[in-house]
């Protein structure tokens, strides 16, 4: 190979554009935004001199999100509330039969990025703020996309992003400094990652962000000496959307492309996404000294390995309109749909009122701007979200929402009226009184409200955490006819919830549930299905206590702000049901560790309702003294268990020695001796949960 097809195969250039004319002259090594031209690009790719396959690459975040009518799932947000790795596995699978059918081989999704600041537009593509659950859940749609192996034709290549430390933002702005040390990301952030890689995912995504003043496309030490060297990464890296660029033009810490180029690849980026300067950046920094061939030569190898591995020089897998009529929004996915969008929802509060009684409610109000919003209820990445730039969207009978689900799934004898009352987006309140009077004639109005693409993804973070336009008034008007309001929460992220909700008869998380998510609350809500989901994500009660999230470092003066409490509204594991369940007997089996041992924690569950459930069992542990400050408590195992009334099951758990473990002053996971608790309930909450002791013995 030339020096120019080496760098070539580094590029991943937007297809957006003449693609033709760069693939011929560049020869690069994958393509994006190309959904409609993939088949004719990879054609064109086995027609240079080399004949290399090109790799197609889109974001599919949640679903084969810029496909029109394709299957469009909950958001990672709302899937993690399922806490279901094999579901959500089953539905990576699906995802990736449908994006392979298209040609698209490469999807970058998950994200594994930690909710921090709730201000953040993209909190609603993580899986929550805790390292574990977020780990487990990206193993298992790691293992859903790739399928049987990266050489099955209906798997793709799946990406771990952003690697690191990307939601770690100042002020919850998008991009900004992360105010991180490396004690700090081997803690919290690295670890998700390397569950990923220990999974077998072959791709990871840098960050958009810097950390202690260096951009992380020029991080050598978590690309090259902790990714690559210590863990063995044999994979590759791909930067963000032309974060290469973005060190000369914005962040300005390289005076020029040459620099820029040799920097990112000397850090350990193997492929550039969009940044068409570095062609000639890398191939003038080559010829300056900045940069060795053999570190071109790295690079070049692993994307030409990786494409090895995938088969795709005997099957480039072009697009196959055939298997796309036959998979893409087929019975089978729709199902799946319902099914994670079911066990996606969480009930938050309840007084009783739900599940709705058919005797009960004979006329039914249903009320707010996103009631009826398909684009709401879908969220970020799909058709029509500001980013993609698209005026498209999906069909809108793709898409049950709020309003349908409720038709639909309410009893015959049921009569239902809708009101939009008011708008998200602007100050659009002259729907308010309508709404007010229509709620004021029915037994009980469905209230859904939460938040719109227009304050929702990459480049959209918030300053508040309020809900935006006519809501408020609209929630007070509504409370004050003393109708009993069940509220629903479409939303990309925990929103601070007015007086007027927290006093209501019952609220229900939905988050943004994806285009059966109406059904699958229209069932909850009638009690057709009993609600099984839990927050993987804290509600706080203000937004200035930001991070609330659970797993707090210990030491503070105090337990409280002068003016309001600490305590979430909603803590992480939170979710009722309409059973209860108690937890006893919990026990340890090796109360005295040792390193080579597995500590088996044990308890019982039972459900003490009427009616058959599922409760998510989880387990955290606790040390109880550390040579550093350590978080309180952290969540290590969970286990979704299905009860009958008046059933009790074992619920057991093995814990490793390493789960036990702390990062050290010097930067080292390691265990230290001492006292352990080891906490077993349905929330985070301390108050909820068993103890248990066990002790790691101090040497003689």
């Amino acid at each position: 190979m030339t020096i120019e097809e080496k760098i070539g195969q580094m590029m991943m250039p937007s297809g957006r554009g003449d693609f033709a004319a760069t693939i011929r002259e560049r020869t690069p090594g994958a393509m994006l935004n190309i959904l409609e031209n993939a088949g004719s690009a990879v054609k064109l790719s086995l027609q240079t001199r080399l004949g290399i396959p090109l790799l197609i690459a889109e974001d599919c975040i949640h679903g084969h999100s810029f496909w029109r009518d394709a299957t469009i799932f909950p958001s990672q947000l709302a899937m993690a509330c399922s806490w279901n790795p094999g579901l959500i596995g089953s539905v990576a699978r699906a995802a990736g039969r449908e994006i392979a059918a298209t040609g698209v081989h490469w999807t970058f999704s998950p994200v594994l990025c930690l909710t921090r600041d709730l201000r953040w537009g993209r909190v609603g593509e993580t899986f929550g703020e805790d390292p574990h659950l977020d780990g487990e859940l990206a193993a298992a749609m790691i293992r859903g996309y790739h399928g049987a192996g990266l050489d099955d034709p209906e798997s793709v290549l799946a990406n771990a992003k952003h690697f690191a430390g990307y939601s770690e933002t100042q002020g919850g702005r998008d991009s900004s400094e992360a105010d991180l040390s490396r004690r700090k990301l081997r803690s919290y952030f690295l670890p998700p990652f390397h569950e990923a890689v220990r999974s077998g995912c072959l791709t990871m995504m840098s960050g958009y962000q810097a950390i202690e003043g260096v951009p992380c496309v020029a991080n050598r030490w978590l690309l090259r000496e902790v990714l690559k060297e210590e863990w063995g990464f044999t994979g590759i890296t791909v930067t963000d959307w032309d974060t290469v660029g973005a060190m000369v033009t914005t962040q300005k810490t390289c005076a020029d492309y040459e620099t820029a180029s040799a920097l990112a690849v000397k850090a350990g980026n193997d492929m550039i996404m969009s940044t068409p300067e570095f062609y000639d950046g890398a191939v003038n920094a080559l010829r300056r000294g900045l940069l060795t061939e053999a570190e071109v030569d790295d690079a070049c190898r692993r994307i030409l390995r990786l494409k090895f591995s995938m088969g795709l020089f005997e099957n480039p897998r072009l697009p196959d309109a055939a298997r796309q009529r036959e998979v893409i929004a087929c019975r089978d996915h729709r199902e799946k749909n319902l099914e994670i969008a079911r066990q996606s929802v969480v009930l938050l509060q309840n007084d009783g009122i739900l599940p709705l009684r058919e005797d009960g409610v004979l006329r039914l109000a249903v009320i707010g701007p996103n009631a009826d919003d398909d684009m709401a209820q879908l969220g970020d990445w799909t058709l029509g979200c500001p980013l993609h730039g698209d005026a498209t969207k999906h069909s809108r009978s793709c898409t049950q929402t709020i309003l349908d689900g409720l038709r639909r799934e309410s009893p015959a004898t049921c009569r239902i009226e809708y009101a939009r009352g008011c708008a998200v987006d602007d100050a659009g309140r002259d729907g308010i009184a309508a709404a007010a009077a229509l709620a004021a004639r029915n037994d009980v109005a469905v209230v859904v409200v939460g938040d719109v693409l227009g304050y929702v993804g990459e480049r959209h973070s918030t300053a508040t955490l309020e809900l935006q336009g006519g809501q408020i008034e609209m929630l007070e008007r509504l409370r004050d006819t003393g109708i009993p309001l069940v509220v629903v929460l479409v939303n990309s992220k925990p929103l601070v919830l007015p007086e007027s909700i927290r006093e209501a008869a019952a609220v229900v998380e939905a988050f943004n549930p994806g285009m059966e998510g109406g059904t699958a609350v229209a069932e909850i809500l009638w009690g057709k299905v009993n609600p099984s989901g839990k927050l993987c994500v804290s509600f706080p009660r203000h937004v200035g206590q930001q991070p609330a999230f659970y797993s707090q470092v210990r030491g503070q003066h105090g337990d409280r702000y002068a003016d309001l409490s600490q305590e979430p509204l909603f803590p992480f594991g939170h979710g009722l049901s309409y059973t209860t369940f108690r937890y006893a007997n919990l026990s340890v089996s090796n109360s005295q560790m040792t390193p080579d041992s597995v500590v088996q924690v044990r308890v019982d569950v039972t459900n003490t309702g009427g009616k058959a459930g599922a409760e998510v069992v989880q387990a955290y542990v606790s040390d109880e003294v550390t040579s550093v400050t350590w978080v309180a408590k952290e969540l290590k195992a969970f286990q979704r268990v299905h009860l009958e009334p008046g059933e009790t099951r074992p619920v057991e758990f093995c814990l490793p020695f390493e789960a036990f473990s702390l990062v050290d002053a010097e930067g080292r996971r390691v265990v230290e001796r001492g006292r352990f608790q080891v906490l077993v309930g349905g929330t985070s909450r301390s108050a909820d949960l068993l103890r248990a002791d066990c002790v790691f013995p101090v040497e003689n």
